[in-house]
């Protein structure tokens, strides 16, 4: 059982920590992207629609990547190059991903909002003494220290950080601000779309017009409680990961059945939305971020 419990709070880690991990490095180059949402529903039907094209799984996350690439260049133009309202934009790329995914679907498959991928272009995984682990598990792990790294041990990372917290000096210093943002913001959105392809691939099998459930906002979550650094990130995902996977396990446990009447039962799925609520509550106010963030940048 712990196992299973292990299990499951990793592959619900992921999504999450792929997406808050690229969101993080976005921000410290100070571009918000809320979008992150559509970016998880768009690119997590464009890895099925791919995979099943060309039939491979390869493919899809190949263009699951570029999905996401493409949105976070577009979010980019118009936040850094267009001065625009990032926060207008990010509500954009959710509203267009809602749309466009449900029609998608239809039009691809003829059913309602949801299709079930077949077997032959689900993400194969690894045997472990845990049990079948996704490869994309160990793969989020080395994100974060990768990014951590680039960030922190890197001329790049100073860059961004420079572009984040004063952009003005980092002009000054021959720094070219809005093309370090609008490379953040690219590769940002791109871990977005391997965390979509993730979850269309690997951890549902199956598209729907509502597959994040939330998971881009609670990757925003994690974004807030780490203060943008991706190893805490890493941890805020995990830990968000677990209590969804306890919430599974306490359905499954013949012991709470007798409990999960009058409402219990949808209570225990919303522990995950719940201690988000409670963590970013209690933390969002202690974290320090970048004192450009959010405010596009105009050489004067």
């Amino acid at each position: 059982m712990i196992e299973e419990i292990v299990a499951v709070t990793l592959h619900a880690m992921v999504p999450l920590a792929l997406t808050a991990i690229g969101e993080a490095f976005n921000e410290k180059a100070g571009v918000v992207n809320i979008g992150l949402e559509g970016i998880l529903l768009l690119s997590s039907f464009m890895a099925v629609l791919g995979a099943e094209a060309s039939k491979s799984w390869v493919v899809g996350i190949l263009v699951a990547l570029l999905t996401g690439a493409l949105i976070g260049l577009s979010h980019g133009i118009i936040s850094v190059y267009g001065k625009g309202d990032q926060t207008v934009s990010g509500i954009g790329i959710n509203l267009f991903a809602l749309g466009f995914v449900a029609y998608g679907i239809w039009v691809a498959w003829g059913t309602p909002g949801h299709h079930m991928a077949s077997p032959a272009i689900v993400v194969p995984r690894l045997l472990t003494p845990i049990g079948p682990i996704s490869w994309m598990v160990f793969v989020t792990i080395i994100m974060a220290f990768l990014v951590h790294f680039l960030l922190h041990k890197t001329v790049i990372g100073l860059r961004v950080k420079a572009v984040g917290e004063n952009p003005e000096a980092a002009d000054v210093a021959g720094v070219e601000v809005e093309l370090v943002r609008l490379l953040a913001c690219v590769f940002g959105a791109t871990l977005a779309g391997l965390a979509g392809a993730f979850m269309s691939l690997d951890q549902m099998a199956m598209t729907t017009k509502e597959l994040p459930a939330g998971r881009g906002f609670i990757a925003l979550a994690c974004v807030a409680f780490s203060g943008l650094e991706p190893l805490l990130a890493l941890g805020a995902a995990t830990l968000f990961g677990f209590f969804g996977a306890l919430g599974l396990w306490i359905n499954i446990i013949p012991y709470f059945k007798p409990w999960l009447k009058y409402g219990a039962y949808e209570f225990v799925h919303m522990i995950p939305y719940l201690t988000t609520l409670a963590v970013v509550s209690i933390a969002v106010g202690k974290r320090r971020f970048p004192k450009a963030s959010g405010v596009p940048y105009r050489r004067e």
